[in-house]
Parts: structure tokens; sequence; C-alpha cells
């Protein structure tokens, strides 16, 4: 058994690159970019104007000039104009060209617009309601570092620079798999000894929300069986997610089926509350990388976004950021394991707030709908009211 810190670099340590491929721009949305992205053009490409109004040369103001006539209409996306008088002026739209000549854009609510001439009713400042050339970004600068998220806001940056494919990060192709003889379908009324399959469904639903697609598999507490079943799964997979099978039951054979389809143990059992059982290994020749969750289903669910979530995230490239929150109540840890209490998390006037949720064992499902994440409580370590204490926060429940 191993302490938790050295399970989760080890873990880290095994990440790996999946490649790349080539998409289009439609299909890229909550994918990993995997190329930097730089401006083709400055932005904004021209001085352009952001009120509609007229565009005047200042030095005609400053020179006691109030009223201008108006020689033509610039809108958005005509070639640019050219005033030819500094006692006129260009009407123009959010979003035209600046006309040659001009330096400041009046909006329509400071004007008076009577016989084709414009009367200015208000004090102006040159160069107002101008967004002018480069100001947001030069052509060449990188808008986009390798390893974000895509979301709609870089698709609109995508799109901006032209970029009909995008080069993103592959994503692994995944397998759950549940154990047990005391599983039954979702559709199926279960026996007084039976239970329904939850774990692999919970599973899969917070791959779906990493964008991560996946397929499930069940495998009976048979050891031919699953030994044959997982030569097959790590065959044509990248990950495998397994719950149940690797505690110390007469039929948790999985740590031996690893062993006979020479899968390397990385390690076996970690000094934490819950998850404890937690296998994880890999198969060199297969490429796959298996982590072997205890089966009920909280130790699953934390060590879901213990271990994989930032293992992933290390593969892809992606951040995973840290959350420090305060603790509405006094907790001690008189144990040697890392605890990883369940938790309600609230802000509080700008203060994240954790409330320990307490949970009937590892087996409380229901508890699992209550909270929004999980805090880190080291070995031996006490907290008072009020301090601090990483969260790891749970898929699909913003800490808001």
């Amino acid at each position: 058994m191993i302490a938790f810190e050295l399970a989760k670099n080890r873990v880290l340590n095994h990440a790996k690159d999946f490649g790349q491929v080539s998409v289009p721009l439609e299909k890229a949305l909550d994918r990993v970019l995997a190329e930097p992205i730089a401006a083709d053009r400055d932005f904004p490409p021209f001085d352009r104007a952001t009120k509609d109004g007229i565009a005047m040369a200042y030095d005609a103001f400053a020179g006691g000039c109030l009223c201008f006539d108006i020689t033509a209409i610039a809108a958005a996306g005509s070639p640019q104009q050219t005033l030819e008088s500094r006692n006129q002026c260009i009407e123009v739209m959010t979003g035209a060209m600046l006309p040659l000549g001009t330096d400041t854009v009046v909006m329509y609510e400071h004007l008076e617009i009577k016989d084709g001439k414009a009367m200015l009713l208000k004090s102006i400042t040159k160069g107002q309601n101008i967004h002018y050339q480069g100001t947001d970004e030069t052509k060449g600068s990188v808008l986009l570092q390798a390893g974000v998220r895509i979301g709609p806001a870089e698709i609109g940056i995508l799109a901006a620079v032209g970029k009909t494919s995008v080069l993103i990060k592959k994503n692994p192709s995944i397998c759950v798999v549940s154990t047990g003889d005391e599983l039954v379908a979702l559709a199926q009324t279960p026996k007084p000894y039976e239970i329904r399959k939850s774990n692999v469904h919970s599973l899969q639903a917070a791959l779906v929300k990493m964008g991560l697609k996946s397929e499930a598999v069940h495998v009976k507490d048979d050891k031919l069986e699953t030994e044959k079943a997982l030569a097959q799964i790590i065959d044509t997979h990248d990950v495998v997610l397994l719950s149940g099978g690797v505690s110390k039951g007469k039929y948790d054979y999985l740590p031996s089926v690893f062993e006979a389809l020479s899968v390397e143990k990385v390690f076996h059992k970690v000094r934490q509350r819950p998850g404890k059982p937690f296998w994880f290994g890999v198969h060199k020749d297969a490429g796959t990388t298996i982590f072997a969750f205890p089966g009920n289903p909280v130790s699953t669910f934390a060590n879901f976004h213990i271990y994989f979530v930032p293992w992933l995230n290390t593969s892809l490239g992606v951040h995973t950021p840290e959350i420090n929150v305060i603790l509405e109540e006094a907790f001690g840890n008189t144990t040697d394991l890392t605890r990883f209490l369940s938790a309600k998390v609230t802000n509080v006037q700008g203060k994240l707030i954790a409330k320990p949720i307490h949970a009937n064992g590892s087996g409380d499902l229901i508890s699992l709908s209550l909270i929004n994440g999980f805090l880190q409580v080291p070995p031996k370590v006490s907290y008072k009211k009020g301090e601090q204490v990483r969260c790891i926060p749970i898929l699909g429940k913003p800490i808001l």
C-alpha cells in the first residue's frame, strides 16, 4: 500500500499522448487544441467606427466649426471613403472603415441632422468612438495556445482567422467495465440479493462531461470469462476503467487476471479513504492504461475525479485547476489515510465555503447527488473552522 501523493504522481507519470487529428471547425467544440493559433491580420484590420454617427476632422471643431455638410455615407463592409474638406463630414455606421481625412466619430445622439447638415450638440474629444487597427492584436501574434479546450469563444476566434479545419488532440478510446454477478441491467427487476448497475452509467456520464465517448461492458465473476473479455478489451482500447473486483474477496479476480494478461502493475492499494483498493497499471505492448476502481459507488466516483481526470488532462496538455475552500466546520483526520470528504461548496460573498456531507460509507450512492466536491485532508491533520483545504470539483456540479 502506498501513500496518496505517491500514487497520484505515479498515475500522472504515466500520462500519454494519443496523437493529433485535423477536424472541420464545426466538429472542434469541446476538443483540445493541438496547435497555436496566430492572427492572420491585425485585429481590428482597420480603423473602425464604434458608433453610428458622423466621421469628421477634429481640427475643424478646434477651429470653431460646429456645423458640417454631410457628403456621403460609409456603411460597414464598404470600401474606405475620403473626406474632401475638413468643414464636411461623412455619415458612418458601426463597423465601417474610418474615412481618410477623419479622426473623430460623433454618435447621432450628440448631433442634430437637418437639411444635409450635422450640428454638434456637445463637446467632443479627438479620436473618440474609434477602434484603431491592431489595438486588440497585431498580425502574427498568438491568439490561442495549444492545450486550450475549445469553447464557443475559441470557435469565434478560429473562425475570425479563417480556420476551416483545426488540429486537435485525439481522445483515447475508452471501455468502462463493470464486474460482479450481483449487478443486473437497468430494465431488470433485481432479486433480493441483486442490484442494478450504476457505476458504469455514472462513469460514462462523467466521460461525456469531458467530451469523451466510451463503450460499456459487463463481466461476470468468472476468472476465465474475465480474462477472455479483458484480453480483447485491452487489445482494442487506449483506456480501461473498471469498477469492482480489486479487493480481497474470493471473487475479486482482477489482480490475478491482469498478471496473467501481462499487465504491468504500477500499484495496488492506496492509503486513502474512500477508494483504498484502487489498482493502476499499464499494458506496454498494447499501450493500454488501466484504472481499476473499487466497486463501491462513492469510491469509484471519487477515484475517477482524483486520478483519472488529472491523468487525462495531463495526457491532453490541459491544466487541472486547484481549488481551495474554507471549512464551515472543524474536521480532524486522526488516521494515517488521506481522507476525501464529500462536500457541498457554495459561494458566500465571494468566499468558497465547504460544508462536509456525511455519507453512510462508500456505498452511499444517494449522497453523491448532494455534493459538488471532495475535500482532500492529509493524514494526521486537523483543520479548524474557517481554515482552507484543497477541494477536487465534481464534473457537472459547478461551484457557484
